[in-house]
């Protein structure tokens, strides 16, 4: 029997990597989606050096035919997908006074509806025992004014794994966000490995109790 699968979207250095490496530490193959090669075959070499099974595909992830034609590669390829991991979200430094409806909608996009994309070309590889994670944030609940378009998206992304457990729940299959409700730091409890951490146990908790959004406080 092959190797369970973590297809990571929004893999880099930071939470996308930990939760790549998280994952491989407990026996998954790794599939790497980011926009930058150079960055995706760091981490590859990374994860190598540790024994754990990796493949990348950089891809821009607002291409919705090209993200989802990388995301089938990677299933074809492996057969599987037991885990799918949504990390990516927009950083844009601008108020409701500056942010324009175009650039609003571009970075939804990017940190909102690009997980659409994702979970319709993973759907024929998953299977009953498949998980559907995400990488939340307090900015859903507490929205910094000055990067208005980020509350937007996380606020959204929580409602949209929602929307997602529900319906795939029937078939055995089921979505979670992870809230990180601190600031993401090289030292401490919002460490990246830390954070991936409570990922990996939100995805492997107690189908009997789900939660479709758990909370990390550190």
């Amino acid at each position: 029997m092959s190797s369970p699968v973590v297809l990571v979207v929004g893999a880099g250095p930071g939470v996308g990597g930990s939760v790549a490496r998280t994952f491989g530490r407990a026996g998954y193959d790794v599939q790497l989606v980011g926009l930058h090669e150079p960055v995706l075959v760091e981490l590859q070499q990374s994860l190598d050096g540790e024994g754990i099974e990796s493949t990348w595909r950089a891809v821009d992830i607002t291409d919705g035919s090209a993200f989802a034609a990388a995301v089938t590669e990677l299933g074809e390829a492996a057969g599987r997908i037991d885990v799918l991991h949504f990390n990516p979200s927009a950083f844009r430094h601008k108020s409701p006074l500056e942010l324009t409806p175009q650039e609003l909608a571009a970075d939804v996009t990017l940190g909102v509806g690009a997980l659409l994309t994702a979970l319709q070309a993973a759907r024929p590889f998953l299977s009953a025992g498949g998980r559907v994670t995400a990488t939340g944030s307090l900015a859903a609940d507490r929205p910094w004014h000055e990067a208005a378009s980020l509350g937007v998206q996380k606020a959204g992304l929580r409602n949209l794994v929602r929307s997602i457990d529900a319906t795939l729940a029937p078939e055995g299959i089921r979505a979670v966000s992870v809230t990180v409700r601190g600031t993401l730091a090289h030292e401490g409890a919002f460490t990246p490995s830390r954070v991936a951490a409570a990922i990996f146990a939100a995805a492997a908790q107690d189908e009997d109790s789900w939660q479709t959004e758990i909370p990390y406080s550190g």
